[in-house]
């Protein structure tokens, strides 16, 4: 699946120091999936960003459009919150 940036996602991984390669990884590889409001789709994984230090990584993502569109990105040490059980 290919993927455009919104510009306030741009922003966001500006302001967050969050890489173009991991989030990459993220949107080709999630660790899970989760559904969000209305269509959109937060894709997301945990995420190590070299402090020792894990942190879920989630991309919301509105996938109904080619390509899919990345609406934000952010990095949270809310996993629990965020994470559904398999």
């Amino acid at each position: 699946m290919a993927f455009k940036l919104s510009n306030h996602a741009k922003e966001e991984m500006e302001r967050r120091s969050i890489t173009w390669q991991i989030l990459e990884t993220v949107l080709y590889h999630p660790q899970q999936i989760v559904a969000e409001r209305g269509n959109l789709k937060a894709y997301q994984s945990v995420i190590d960003f070299g402090s020792g230090k894990h942190f879920l990584l989630r991309a919301i993502i509105d996938d109904n459009l080619t390509p899919a569109v990345v609406v934000t990105v952010y990095r949270t040490s809310k996993i629990d919150k965020y994470w559904r059980p398999s």
